[in-house]
């Protein structure tokens, strides 16, 4: 322990107990090969920065002599291999959790087991960390394994890797040996789209660039494992944007009081905001933040509390509490990166039960649409994913449930595979975005080449001065011939005869040039909503207002657009209407061919439409005409601050 810790111990216990309390945590876990020297590397971190107590020590020198590994020297690994069988074949087989602090931070640490085997292992402790070290045995380079718990890491949505290589006293320090393996494994790495990426030559059992700098590798100077821990930037790793609080109990102690509890998955609730229960979609206040130490003014992940609401609406467990702009999505069909963990093979078709989040629900692989060779994350075709091995699958559930996608929220975005039978975790799942054609969906690729955005030399303030608004993306959704685009006209035509200026993208005009390539299929209908939301961000950007009126039936294809326009300039309009009034109305014969078998992608006949489940506004065109469906629409331009 640091000495000014323990100046401040001595003198005033509860400024440092404070100040303790007020440090940030930093989860990280070390993984790699077997005998790659993880739990060496624990030992010293924590020798070495003065966080083993007398006793502990003694234990570990006397235990060196009888099961260590390191021929009568003090064998740290001891610390964290506690298991017997760890301790005769010198291996981790559990994970191992530590915990100890610096003037700086909180860890905790995660030993996890290199062994194949214990891949499941490994990912379990994964799943929480927030920064991963790699060891990679300088005498072997890079593994299989090493390959295999990288690639686990980075899908666990660990964005900060440290390759620290290991052994080098066995290579002489050899500045060349730590070369080679750097240049081997940044190959690999490359490809997977790390955050953050470092590394450091290291002797955990010598304490080589651990804590202190090693003057037997002058030719190293960067950062020593420690610097590196007390000072990678996590923060800006969590979603502070998009609340999410899944509810764990309906709290109701009284027939006073109705709280709402759970732990804050993302993002920040205040008093007085508005949230969305989805998947109902209705809306309330928060009222009150309740916690065991009394009414907060406002919560944020990881915290536990109790919201309570302005308005007795129905919210169940397994419910989730969202702000109004960016919604989770809501399916019963998705697709997710699954680690297999059982030996019995997970085969499409076969059911399990699917946790996710507080619910529960059952499900099974509907495809397996390929596993990936680790070692050169190529997709191979596959019928079924043996132990430890990874896929992409599309699970169907038997509930549709709320989700976000794993690398936005882990909480929303992660699913756990049990056995129905012996109710033992056999897989993790790690949920995508949704959005037409998974398996090729065009919102998710890479464009080809060093791209990069061109900046405008006009300010955004510059453009809403010169044209008194502001821009925003007005999506109107609804069957055909709801009247998407004659209300869409009626307010381009109010907003110019009033000094603003706006642009229609209707879907019919959109296909006849932008999207003329494209059916009608729910991979095209994506497409379409994609290039749709390409053009209505450009037309933001120029400052101008878009009112766009597409179909759009998929919830989550619509959400995939509000986060590609950006959710601060993005608002829905859900026109609704009987579907014989639509039909009453349908001169081109659209519902009849539908209902004849001669058009086969028709929402709302022949395919579902996803009703929106918090749009901003809701209007009825079968009891409002054209005028008053635009008034509103400029009410809630206007309510919104995107007119004057």
């Amino acid at each position: 322990m640091a000495t000014s810790a323990q100046e401040l111990i001595a003198s005033d216990i509860h400024a440092y107990l404070a100040q303790h309390e007020r440090k940030e945590i930093l989860k990280f876990l070390t993984c790699g090969s077997v005998d790659d020297g993880k739990s060496t590397l624990i030992g010293r971190l924590l020798h070495d920065s003065k966080m083993i107590y007398e006793d502990q020590l003694d234990a570990i020198v006397r235990d060196s002599k009888t099961t260590g590994t390191q021929r009568g020297g003090v064998d740290y690994a001891l610390l964290t291999d506690g298991l017997q069988a760890e301790r005769e074949q010198g291996i981790t087989i559990d994970v191992a959790y530590r915990y100890f602090s610096t003037t700086k931070r909180k860890f905790i640490i995660a030993d996890t087991p290199g062994h194949e085997q214990y891949t499941r292992n490994m990912a379990t402790g994964a799943s929480t960390c927030d920064l991963a070290v790699i060891l990679i045995d300088a005498r072997r380079g890079v593994l299989p394994q090493t390959r295999r718990h990288t690639y686990i890491a980075r899908l666990l949505g660990i964005r900060h890797l440290v390759a620290a290589v290991n052994k080098m006293d066995t290579v002489d320090y050899d500045e060349g040996v730590f070369d080679a393996i750097r240049a081997d494994y940044f190959a690999f790495t490359s490809k997977l789209g790390i955050d953050e990426m470092h590394f450091i030559p290291i002797s955990a059992l010598h304490g080589d660039n651990v804590v202190e700098q090693s003057p037997n590798m002058p030719w190293y100077q960067g950062a020593t494992l420690m610097h590196l821990l007390e000072n990678v930037q996590v923060a800006a790793d969590k979603d502070i944007e998009h609340f999410r609080l899944p509810v764990q109990v309906v709290n109701r102690p009284d027939p006073s009081f109705r709280g709402y509890s759970g732990s804050v998955a993302g993002g920040v609730v205040r008093s007085g905001d508005e949230v969305v229960v989805v998947p109902s979609g209705r809306r309330s206040t928060v009222d009150r933040i309740v916690t065991m130490d009394g009414d907060l003014d406002e919560a944020f992940a990881p915290m536990a509390v109790t919201l309570t609401l302005t308005d007795d609406v129905d919210v169940s467990r397994g419910d989730v509490l969202a702000a109004p702009g960016g919604l989770p999505y809501i399916a019963d069909r998705l697709d997710a990166m699954v680690v297999w963990m059982a030996d019995d093979a997970l085969v499409p078709g076969r059911q399990y039960i699917v946790k996710h989040g507080t619910r529960q629900v059952v499900g099974h692989a509907a495809t397996l649409r390929y596993r990936v060779d680790v070692n050169t994350l190529q997709h191979e075709a596959a019928t079924q994913l043996e132990l430890n091995e990874i896929g992409r699958v599309e699970v169907a559930l038997t509930e549709s449930i709320a989700f976000d996608a794993y690398g936005a929220n882990r909480d929303l975005g992660s699913l756990i595979f049990i056995d129905r039978i012996s109710n033992v975790t056999v897989g993790a799942g790690m949920a995508f975005d949704p959005g037409g054609s998974i398996a090729q969906a065009a919102w998710d690729r890479t464009p080809h080449g060093e791209l990069h955005a061109a900046v405008s030399r006009v300010a955004a303030d510059e453009r809403a001065a010169r044209l008194g608004q502001h821009p925003v993306t007005v999506l109107l959704t609804g069957l055909a011939k709801v009247g998407k685009t004659v209300i869409a006209h009626a307010v381009e035509r109010k907003l110019f005869d009033a000094g603003g200026l706006a642009t229609v993208l209707d879907g019919q005009s959109f296909r006849l040039g932008m999207s003329r390539d494209l059916g009608f299929s729910p991979e095209e209908r994506s497409e379409n909503i994609r290039r749709a939301a390409e053009t209505a961000r450009l037309i933001n950007d120029a400052g101008l207002i878009c009112l766009t009126s597409f179909v759009a039936p998929e919830e989550a294809v619509r959400e995939r657009a509000r986060r590609a326009i950006g959710e601060d300039r993005f608002l829905e309009v859900y026109l609704t209407a009987p579907l014989a009034v639509l039909k009453d109305r349908d001169e081109d014969g659209l519902y009849a061919a539908a209902e004849r078998g001669e058009a086969p992608h028709v929402p709302g006949v022949t395919e579902d439409f996803d009703e929106p489940v918090a749009p901003d506004l809701t209007l009825e065109t079968e009891r409002l005409g054209v005028d008053a469906c635009a008034e509103r629409i400029i009410e809630l331009l206007r309510g919104k601050d995107f007119i004057n």
